[in-house]
């Protein structure tokens, strides 16, 4: 029997996207995950399961900027400090993974914000 609610739906998105979706070494995948509180970014390489960069409104960096703020704006800090913590590394271009969310509000909020710091996808 088949899993029914919204996150059993978010989780068969995004295991369709998931089949076309791959990160690599030369162009990771950058991968979001939002709860109802934080969100959660990860530059990661699929060919060696490994997390190269991350980032999270849950970080003590991040929620002290974040005070007050809503959501949508903590999310475009968390985007610009994944971006900066994988160029820093040396990676500048990837693959978007919006994990099976709309590309809409805070996972719009936190693309837009790590293109805007150099990241090309």
């Amino acid at each position: 029997m088949r899993a029914v609610g919204s996150r059993a739906a978010r989780r068969r998105r995004h295991a369709r996207i998931r089949v076309k979706v791959e990160g690599t070494a030369s162009r990771a995948r950058l991968c979001v995950f939002r709860s109802l509180q934080h969100i959660y970014a990860q530059v990661i390489d699929d060919s060696q399961g490994h997390t190269l960069a991350s980032a999270s409104s849950a970080e003590p960096e991040i929620k002290t900027e974040a005070v007050g703020k809503a959501k949508t704006a903590r999310s475009e800090l968390v985007g610009s400090l994944v971006a900066k913590r994988a160029l820093s590394k040396g990676i500048n271009q990837v693959v978007f993974d919006r994990g099976g969310y709309k590309y809409h509000g805070r996972v719009k909020a936190l693309a837009e914000a790590a293109r805007r710091e150099g990241l090309k996808f």
